[in-house]
């Protein structure tokens, strides 16, 4: 929204002012322009109340960030008398408003100003109204009876004449503002030639690249050349063109349909008797339940759900109503001059996008469709389609990249590649995912679990995953054959070929539209393509984007534009009983139907549950014809979405009450109305009485009852992801009735949160089409798409990851699965489900193998290439299968003698039972083939290596019954850093539990051979080398944990794309690597020798933080409210970026040992080394693994916690210990005194004392911040800040001595810093009650 103007005030001086939305922080700033003629004419109003509850509030600031104006629009009139659901009903009886709707009215419920700006302030203001939102065509202004408008005012607004027969009123008195007085709609008419002259300059503002490729008279020959197939458009204002519009008839469907989903758009086609809509129905035959190898059921996945907009119009309906240009139709049967009738659902239906464009260029016109052109005209809307002066052009078939999936249109099916399409985009998908092609089997199998991506709810198949890599599962998986429709009448689209329009008149693009679809009467689509990198500019923000079939190598985004959506007579309404069958047809495709339809009955009969709770449904109509349906509850449960969710990111909650949250159930709109989306659920709050909505997404294993009762909704694009809250652990036995509601600690299933409210539903997304691929779903990579994909103000529409087991987090919750390797503690199974990254991204299930940067792709397994835009590795490190050296043992070949390297990288086939395992589905994998091969049988489990993982996996083993006499654990030779507890007394522990669990340990060997150097498909015994003895096992499994490396199918993609590698990928600081396009982050990066960091790399540091530092510098990009750089900014002094989270290693170790180790970034140096180090600090150590557990606690040189590391049989609070990272001693109960005197003998015991909960509150470290702004500010303009005074003492002397302690002492105390932070902390505990009642608040005591 933000603009800038010059203000000229009364006295003639003007103001460079900027038109933005109001900020709750701007309410102090207006109070002080509230006059007394303001409180007459709107009363006594609480601004920041006010300022929540609009739909839009504008202020005005000049340069010097000074609140010249504000003004506040409601949907409602500002009458407590009137019910604001009823408002049009009141209008229309007193006064003569029957144009007056709900989608083009808004009322102005407050303004002031500054006296010497109030005139300009007042139109400036209404004109931003009329810009931001195109809709709106009337401003109302209700005052009190006897109270006439200021004359700022009174110049805009006018007095609305009473009904003839209509009673005075002495309450009020209506004025209105009128569009055309301000912003008026633009006189659309065919283009002439001496247009020329108007135009060129604006084409010339934002391009030269037309002119100088075409000539300078380009555009007149374009406009001469028209012919009935070929149209040029322009909108005038004063008799002037200020914008430009060609389009064609003649567009490649055939192209289109193979690119993108057009089945809901009857793929673009008029209904022809040859169409197959549907799937030939299959001979009954029973469905045999396939077994794989590991026993597990592969199941195919539910067809996704999608909205039919055919299904939402009832056939032979007819309701006349006058439309421009087209003369009389309605939306089922639209009569069209010469062309007959036509229903829309031979036109529309909801569930996929399409993309279409020109078949070929006009003769003589030089007209270029948008999909031919990979490059932007710079800032320009003609951008999106380009012309050339020549006749005969391209068609898009010519230039469109083959597609990785076979299409068989005779047929009406598809073999399509394995991809798993975001939540948000499934009502638009006309297919089903579908497994990866035969060439994949190897590495990409079915996926986890029987997901239903098509909806929000998912059945809970807690199936395992059936395949792994071919070590395990050698057989090919055969590829699912999807049904797609075939459609065999004519093209049923024209395209728009080249716009243009002035930027002051933007806003009203649309008006194009209606003489446009006059032209082409026998047309029902407008079509528009414009290349992945032009931001969406706004004639496109009432388009429907295409979904592209994924993945799409078309360098261009499809818009389509229905006929019916230019029609104005959008109303929403509550439902009623004979909305049964229409509601019925709407939702005919969608998954979960029942569900909708079984809350519509129950609306009906009743209004609420069975258990009371009130239930509201509101319909969309058009025409007379229902195209949307919206069913909400009362939010029951907000005190624990407000205490697990921060959605006071997005609203004050206490300016909302309790029966003002309400929870979506089911949302579903006919594709074609979808620009209408965010004004349904306008409506839906308005008339509800509500302010704020929100919807859950569950996890794909979700069994709950709640879940069932929801339905996908189609609205998630233009909702707000909220944040989940990290919870405190809390001591309940210690708390009593301290503790907090049961409302808000009650165990929930993890859901991630959807929310709009009033102020969002006239705040547009930022668009981003840039195909952002991501390949690995390392824990890097899932930060970088939380990062991007919880930006409430952008909306990113082709966020891609690539890999092989899909998103981490979708498999059914296992604990033994969960606990088989150790966990950096990024992201538990919770967090996972409450991001819902699902929802967001789509996800190619397979593997990379190559990269092309020329043509900028990625090629998978399977073959398919995935384009991008911009591309980030982040694939991590993986174990390695370890080459045994060869060497006989019978010859005793020592350690030393050993000719080849030990620890190289197994390059052939691996046998069957030498078992990998990197992540949760290897984890799931392994378990089922150990259970079925293993468990049962005779034999022994070999665990090779000395990592952490080694020991979790031995752990697993013995949780699996495995008897601990048939585990042997073979430690490599230590090199030269520590090992992975890095602590004696923890070794020395873990060391004992395996001997009480009769585990086998071999220490300092080598692997030497399997099966003595024989045949090796399967392993049945292993030989080693030691410094002394040499040791040979039979072997029935075997674990290999020696070595993490890059993979090599990885490596070769990167290598063979000439980007640098030198043993890890090459970046510099900013992640860039030799191809600025792609970016590389992770352990499986390493940075520019020119920073001289060879030994410190992206490995040291938490991969969450390295995420979201990488997401903010992508971020630069395409964020309009951060700085934008187009090329990596100059690194001056070398340095490499600061991490500062802690760095964490959690497991379950043998014999039950919960283990716990977190610390700073550092070098991984023996803890002896570095505790001789003069600056270390000092070590505080309680307890032992055999007793109430080992605590130990590390200082540093500042008095704050830098590691802690637990060892205990116990359960560890994990998520609590973890706040303690960097908080200073004596914010822990002094503990370092404590400890001193003796009277802290267990840390475990300590940390869950009452004291400590607002510590571990997740708002704390916010708390901190706020204390530390607190002592840099100014007490007063002319006083030295308290930090200041310390920052001139500690500049004389590094070492304060006891009388410059006592003098800030004093000064903290005696000059209001200490008041302050008392109230600070007050303000902290009161506000976060709900979570710390065991806090006493002032009042109690």
């Amino acid at each position: 929204m933000a603009a800038s103007a010059v203000l000229k005030s009364a006295n003639g001086s003007g103001e460079v002012i900027n038109a933005r939305r109001t900020e709750s922080l701007d309410a102090a700033n207006i109070i002080k322009l509230v006059s007394p003629s303001t409180e007459q004419l709107f009363g006594r109003v609480n601004i920041v109340h006010l300022i929540e509850k609009s739909v839009l509030a504008v202020t005005l600031n000049n340069e010097r960030e000074e609140v010249l104006a504000h003004a506040a629009f409601f949907d409602y009139p500002n009458l407590p008398d009137v019910d604001q659901s009823k408002w049009q009903q009141w209008l229309n009886a007193e006064y003569d408003t029957e144009k007056a709707t709900p989608l083009n009215t808004l009322f102005m419920h407050y303004f002031v100003s500054k006296g010497d700006f109030s005139h300009g302030s007042a139109k400036e203001i209404i004109r931003t109204v009329f810009n931001a939102v195109p809709d709106i065509h009337f401003i109302f202004l209700v005052v009190p009876g006897g109270v006439y408008p200021d004359l700022a005012l009174a110049d805009l607004f006018i007095p609305m004449d009473r009904k003839d027969g209509a009673k005075p009123s002495e309450k009020c008195a209506v004025f209105v503002c009128h569009r055309h007085t301000m912003c008026p709609v633009l006189y659309t008419r065919k283009a002439r030639v001496e247009d020329h002259d108007d135009l060129t300059p604006i084409f010339n503002r934002q391009s030269d690249m037309l002119g100088t490729t075409y000539g300078n008279y380009f555009l007149a020959e374009l406009i001469e050349a028209q012919d009935e197939n070929h149209h040029a458009l322009i909108v005038e204002m004063e008799d002037t063109a200020v914008g430009f519009m060609s389009i064609a008839n003649e567009v490649n469907v055939e192209v289109l349909n193979s690119c993108f989903e057009l089945v809901p758009f009857h793929g673009l086609r008029k209904p022809h008797p040859d169409d197959v809509l549907r799937p030939p129905t299959p001979p009954d035959e029973p469905t045999p339940v396939v077994e794989d190898e590991l026993g597990s059921k592969a199941n195919s996945e539910k067809s996704q759900s999608r909205t039919s907009s055919m299904a939402s119009i009832k056939k032979g309906e007819e309701t006349s109503s006058g439309r421009p240009g087209s003369g009389t139709k309605t939306i089922s049967q639209q009569a069209r001059p010469g062309s007959g009738t036509k229903t829309v659902s031979q036109q529309a239906r909801p569930g996929s996008g399409a993309k279409t464009v020109s078949q070929q260029a006009r003769p003589g016109s030089g007209a270029k469709t948008g999909s031919q052109q990979d490059r932007p005209l710079s800032g320009t809307k003609e951008g999106s389609q380009q012309t050339r002066p020549a006749s005969g052009g391209k068609t898009v078939s010519q230039q469109a990249t083959p597609r990785s999936k076979s299409i068989s249109r005779g047929s009406g099916a598809t073999t399509k590649a394995s991809v798993q399409q975001k939540l948000s985009d499934v009502h638009m998908d006309g297919g089903t995912p579908a497994p990866s092609d035969v060439g994949d089997a190897a590495s990409v199998h079915s996926e986890t679990s029987s997901k239903k991506s098509g909806r929000s709810v998912t059945d809970a198949a807690d199936e395992p995953m059936i395949s792994r890599e071919s070590s395990i599962l050698g057989d090919e998986v055969q590829p699912e054959v999807v049904f797609e429709p075939v459609f065999a009448g004519e093209s049923n689209a024209f395209c728009i070929q080249l716009f243009c329009i002035d930027e002051q008149y933007e806003m009203r693009s649309l008006d194009f539209l209606p003489l446009a679809f006059s032209l082409f009467p026998d047309k029902d689509f407008c079509v528009i393509t414009v290349p992945h990198l032009v931001p969406e500019f706004p004639l496109l923000q009432s388009f429907v984007r295409a979904t592209p079939k994924c993945p799409s190598t078309l360098p261009q985004e499809l818009y389509i534009f229905n006929r019916s959506g230019i029609l104005q007579s959008f109303n929403v309404r509550p439902i009623c009983v004979t909305d049964r069958n229409n509601v019925e047809t709407l939702v005919e495709n969608i998954e979960n139907k029942e569900a909708i339809l079984a809350d519509f009955d129950q609306f009906n009969r009743a209004r609420r549950d069975d258990d009371g709770t009130p239930i509201q449904a509101f319909v969309g109509e058009c025409e007379g014809q229902i195209v949307s349906i919206a069913i909400t509850r009362s939010e029951e449960d907000i005190e624990y979405v407000r205490s697990h969710y921060n959605i006071e990111d997005f609203i004050y909650y206490n300016h909302h009450r309790r029966d003002e949250h309400a929870h979506l159930y089911h949302f579903t709109m006919n594709p074609i109305f979808q620009h209408y989306t965010k004004h349904m659920l306008k409506e839906v709050l308005r008339q509800s009485h509500r302010s704020c909505l929100y919807y859950p997404v569950f996890p794909p294993y979700s069994v709950s009852k709640g879940s069932a009762r929801h339905s996908l909704v189609t609205c998630l694009n233009y909702m707000v992801p909220v944040r989940s809250r990290r919870q405190i652990i809390y001591p309940l036995e210690r708390l009593g009735g301290n503790a907090p509601s049961e409302r808000v600690i009650k165990e929930q299933e993890k859901y991630a949160l959807n929310h709009i409210n009033r102020k969002l539903t006239l705040e547009p997304k930022v668009t981003i089409n840039a195909r952002i691929v991501i390949v690995g779903s390392s824990d890097v990579s899932i930060s970088f798409l939380e990062t991007l994909a919880f930006c409430p103000h952008l909306r990113f529409n082709n966020l891609v990851l690539i890999s092989p087991h899909g998103l981490p987090g979708d498999n059914t919750p296992d604990d033994v699965v969960s606990s088989f390797l150790s966990t950096p503690h990024n992201y538990t199974q919770n967090e996972l489900a409450q991001i819902s990254l699902r929802t967001w991204v789509n996800v190619v299930n397979a593997k990379m193998i190559a990269i092309d940067r020329a043509s900028k792709y990625v090629k998978v397994t399977g073959g398919a290439k995935v384009p991008y835009d911009h591309l980030v590795i982040a694939t991590g490190q993986q174990y390695q299968t370890t080459a045994p050296t060869g060497v006989d043992i019978t010859k005793l070949t020592a350690n030393n003698e050993l000719t080849c390297n030990p620890n190289r990288q197994y390059t052939g086939r691996v046998p069957r039972n030498v078992l990998l395992v990197n992540d949760e589905h290897d984890a799931r994998v392994a378990i089922n083939w150990l259970r079925k091969n293993f468990i049962t049988t005779e034999g022994n489990a070999i665990v090779y290596g000395s990592s952490l993982d080694a020991y979790t996996t031995v752990q697993s083993l013995l949780k699996l019954g495995t008897p601990g006499s048939r585990i042997h654990f073979v430690h490599p030779p230590p090199n030269y850093e520590p090992t992975c507890f890095n602590n004696k007394q923890i070794e020395t522990a873990v060391s004992d539990a395996l001997a009480a669990e009769g585990v086998h340990v071999h220490y300092g060997y080598y692997l030497a051979q399997w099966n003595d150097g024989k045949s090796i498909e399967e392993v049945y015994c292993a030989s080693f080398t030691s410094d002394a003895k040499p040791l040979k096992l039979e072997c029935s499994v075997f674990f290999c944990f020696n070595r993490k490396a890059v993979d090599f199918d990885a490596f070769k993609a990167i290598n063979d794309s000439c980007l640098v590698f030198d043993g890890r990928l090459v970046i510099d600081a900013n992640f860039h690597t030799n191809d600025l396009s792609i970016r590389a982050a992770g352990p499986i990066t390493k940075f520019q020798r020119k920073y001289h960091m060879d030994q410190w790399t992206q490995s040291n540091f938490n991969s969450r933080e390295v995420g979201q530092l990488l997401a903010s510098t992508m971020l630069r990009l395409f964020d309009p409210t951060v700085e934008n750089y187009t090329e990596p900014p100059e690194e001056s002094m070398n340095l490499i970026p600061m991490y500062h989270s802690s760095k964490v290693q959690a497991a379950i170790l043998p014999g039950g040992l919960n283990y716990l180790h977190f610390t700073k970034p550092n070098l991984n140096e023996p803890l002896e080394k570095m505790m001789t180090q003069q600056n270390y600090g000092r070590e505080l150590v309680t307890g032992t693994a055999d007793g109430p557990g080992y605590f130990r606690v590390h200082i540093n040189k500042y008095s704050s916690i830098e590691t802690i590391t637990c060892l205990t049989k116990q359960a560890i609070d994990t998520s609590n210990l973890l706040c303690l990272y960097n908080v200073h001693e004596r914010m822990l109960n002094n503990m370092v005194s404590r400890f001193d005197e003796g009277l802290i003998a267990d840390f475990f015991s300590f940390f869950r004392e009452t004291w400590s909960l607002a510590v571990f509150h997740d708002r704390f470290p916010d708390f901190r911040q706020e204390v530390r702004e607190l002592l840099v500010q100014k007490p007063a303009e002319d006083v030295i800040a308290l930090e200041e005074k310390v920052r001139q003492l500690i500049d004389q002397d590094l070492e304060l001595d006891k009388q410059d302690r006592q003098y800030l002492a004093n000064e903290f105390g005696d000059g209001g810093s200490k008041r302050a932070v008392e109230t600070r902390l007050l303000s902290f505990l009161s506000y976060n009650y709900y979570h710390l009642p065991v806090y006493a608040k002032p009042g109690m005591v």
